[in-house]
C-alpha cells in the first residue's frame, strides 16, 4: 500500500478487549537488531548483533531466540554479469537473491550463541521440530535439460542468464547439524504445468520463502516465483498443490489446528484484477477458500513481497504487511483490533532506506520462554524515545 511519508510510527490502534494479550517479536530487515515489542507499542528487549545481519527470528520456549541471518561480508561486488562475461558462481548468485542468508544461530537472552549452522545456501525460513531437529530451505542448481524444459519468465536484453536454473530442496538437520532427510521439490513440479510467473527473472524456478510441519511431519511450503504452495508427505510425495491463478506470488503458508492452511497472498502480479494482497484460509480437502481478510477499499492492504500471518489462539489473526512495515491484528470478522508502524528504517545495500518487515510473532505473558524476564519498557528508555514509542 501506499503511505505518507509523515505517518505516525508505533501504535496507532488498539482494542484492548479485542486484542490477544502479548508480546511481539520484529525484526526490521537490513539492520543489525531483533526487537520484542509490549501492546502499548514499546521496546521492552532487544537482541543487537554484530557481523550479522538477522531474518526470520522467533522465541524458542526455553527463552533462546533463533534467528537465521547473514553476513555483510560475503555480499556481491559490483553488477551481476552481462552476456559475453564469464558466469557467475553459485555463491555469489545466490547473494543478489531475497532472503539470502549463511547462518542460522540460537542465541541466549543475552545474545550469547549456543548453537551455530552455517550454509552459504540457506534462505528466507525455518522450522524448528520439537525433537530438536530443523528444518530449513536450501538453494540448489537443477540440471540444465530440465531447466530447458521449465516454461515461463523473462530475461533482460543484457542479462546472462546461467545454464541452470535455482531450485528448492528442504532439508532436515538433527541437533548436531547433521542432514537426516532431504525433500527435491523441484522434482515434484511439473516444468509445464508449475511455470515461472512471466514477468519474473528466469534465475529460479520456486523461490521458496516459507516451510511449515505438522505433527505427522508432512512438510507445507510456498514458492514465489511459480505460485505454489504445496504439501509433502513424511514419504516425500506431494498430497496437495494449490496456486496461481487463486494466489499470486504469495508467502507465509502455515498448517492450523484445523488441518486448513493459512497464507498470505500478497497479490503481486495477480492475473485478473489489480495487485492487492488478502490473507485466506484454504481448505486442502476441497481448495475451497473458508475465510479471508482483505482491505477495505482491496487497495488499502498490499504488500508485493515478504509478508506474513500467524493465526492466534484467540483466532485472531497478526498480519505483517511487510513492505510498509506495518503489523496488525484482525479478528475473524475482520476488524482490526491492534496496529502498529515500524519506526527503525535501516539502510540496504543498495542504499535505499527502508522500514521492511518479513515476518512478526506475538507470544503471550505465560510463553515459557518470557518466564522470569525483566520485560519493563523503562529499561530501554532512551531507545523508546529515540523512536518516539515513550
Amino acid at each position: 500500500m501506499g503511505w505518507s511519508t509523515a505517518q505516525r510510527f508505533g501504535l496507532t490502534h488498539h482494542r484492548p478487549q479485542l486484542s490477544y494479550k502479548g508480546y511481539t517479536l520484529v525484526v526490521p530487515l537490513s539492520g543489525d537488531s531483533v526487537f520484542l515489542i509490549d501492546l502499548d507499542g514499546r521496546f521492552v528487549h532487544r537482541w543487537l548483533f554484530e557481523g550479522f545481519v538477522p531474518g526470520k527470528s522467533e522465541l524458542l520456549e526455553n527463552g533462546n531466540l533463533l534467528v537465521m541471518g547473514v553476513d555483510p561480508a560475503i555480499r556481491p561486488d559490483g553488477p551481476p554479469p552481462e552476456v559475453g562475461e564469464p558466469p557467475e558462481a553459485l555463491d555469489a548468485r545466490i547473494r543478489r537473491l531475497g532472503a539470502n542468508a549463511s547462518k542460522l544461530l540460537e542465541v541466549t537472552w543475552d545474545g550469547e550463541i549456543v548453537w551455530e549452522y552455517e550454509n552459504i545456501a540457506i534462505h528466507h525460513d525455518w522450522k524448528r521440530l520439537p525433537n530438536g531437529h530443523t528444518v530449513i530451505p536450501e538453494w540448489v542448481e537443477i540440471p540444465e535439460d530440465l531447466t530447458k524444459q521449465v516454461k515461463g519468465g523473462t530475461r533482460l536484453p543484457r542479462e546472462k542468464l546461467p545454464a541452470n536454473l535455482l531450485g528448492d530442496d528442504l532439508v532436515e538437520l538433527d541437533a548436531a547439524g547433521n542432514e537426516v532427510r532431504r525433500v527435491e521439490t523441484w522434482k515434484l513440479f511439473d516444468p509445464k504445468k508449475d511455470p515461472i510467473c512471466p514477468l519474473e527473472g528466469r534465475i529460479e524456478w520456486t523461490h521458496i520463502n516459507s516451510v511449515d510441519v505438522n505433527a505427522e511431519g508432512d512438510l507445507l511450503f510456498s514458492c514465489r516465483n511459480n505460485s505454489r504452495v504445496a504439501i509433502v508427505n513424511a514419504a516425500g510425495g506431494m498430497t496437495w498443490k494449490y496456486g496461481a491463478p487463486d494466489t499470486a506470488h504469495q508467502h507465509h503458508a502455515t498448517f492450523l489446528d484445523n488441518g486448513n492452511v493459512q497464507i498470505f497472498d500478497n497479490g503481486m502480479h495477480r492475473v485478473r484484477g489489480m495487485s492487492t494482497s488478502k490473507v485466506i484460509e484454504v481448505d486442502p480437502a476441497t481448495n475451497e477458500v473458508v475465510w479471508s481478510y482483505q482491505g477495505d477499499p482491496p487497495a488499502q492492504f498490499f504488500s508485493g513481497h515478504i509478508s506474513g500471518a500467524t493465526r492466534l489462539p484467540n483466532q485472531n489473526t497478526l498480519v505483517c504487511e511487510g513492505t510498509s512495515g506495518r503489523l496488525f491484528e484482525v479478528t475473524r470478522s475482520g476488524e482490526v483490533v491492534w496496529e502498529w508502524w515500524n519506526p527503525v528504517y535501516n539502510t540496504r545495500p543498495n542504499g535505499d532506506t527502508m522500514g521492511w518487515l518479513f515476518r512478526a510473532y506475538r507470544y503471550p505473558p505465560e510463553y515459557p520462554g518470557l518466564a522470569g524476564r525483566d520485560l519493563d519498557p523503562t529499561r530501554l528508555a532512551d531507545l523508546n524515545r529515540m523512536y518516539a514509542l515513550a
